[in-house]
């Protein structure tokens, strides 16, 4: 005998959808309310490292337009001095100045077009580790008929995990992330605004993490 259902009272023969839209609801719920501390931080992370490979990139490359563009107005300088005896013309070293600066935008412009494969490589970096079918906390949940109603704890066994150490010992030690940002230039793009309904950060869970490895030097082609 099939028990009526749960929400509306319908006969089982009925076959209502109730349970099974309650079902996704309660799974939505709690997927905000487990995960979604977890969503926020590998976001940042992921964020953090693309934004810093960008401007590390961008960094060699205009380095390498800054040199070519000092060669050639030592050239400039050589040519008129030998030739004329006085300084490069104003007009040819503001040419020169101009195609720096539009070499710099196109420098800029390439590395933030790098920035979709860049976000594809650190989160295939991040790796959800799930509990087994057989362990004690996934057989007998704490708040098991079976075993009588207990206090469940909020945080899960299943970490997430980026290929390192932990992710709460790495922010406490900032020396230990391997890609440090370039000392004279600033984040271009902003970081994301915060949400004024979520918790203070001493009452935010944190689960495992654990911080890459540079991007291979195969993956990225300068």
């Amino acid at each position: 005998m099939d028990p009526d259902c749960a929400i509306c009272h319908a006969p089982a023969s009925l076959a209502c959808e109730c349970e099974a839209k309650g079902l996704e609801i309660a799974i939505e719920q709690a997927e905000n309310l487990m995960m979604q501390h977890m969503y926020s931080d590998i976001r940042q992370w992921v964020r953090a490292h693309a934004q810093d490979y960008i401007l590390e990139y961008f960094s060699l490359l205009t380095d390498r337009r800054k040199a070519a563009h000092a060669t050639h107005i030592e050239r400039l300088t050589a040519h008129a001095y030998h030739y004329y005896h006085a300084p490069p013309h104003p007009n040819e070293i503001a040419t020169a100045q101009a195609t720096l600066k539009r070499g710099i935008d196109e420098d800029w412009q390439n590395s933030v077009q790098r920035y979709p494969e860049l976000l594809e490589y650190f989160y295939s970096l991040v790796q959800l580790t799930l509990p087994r079918d057989d362990e004690p906390a996934v057989k007998d949940p704490p708040l098991s008929a079976l075993s009588g109603s207990r206090k469940i704890s909020r945080r899960g066994t299943s970490t997430a995990t980026i290929a390192g150490e932990p992710f709460h010992e790495r922010e406490r030690n900032p020396l230990a992330r391997r890609t440090p940002p370039p000392p004279i230039l600033d984040r271009r793009t902003p970081g994301p605004v915060a949400n004024p309904l979520a918790p203070p950060p001493s009452q935010r869970r944190h689960s495992t993490y654990r911080p890459p490895t540079a991007p291979p030097t195969g993956y990225f082609q300068y």
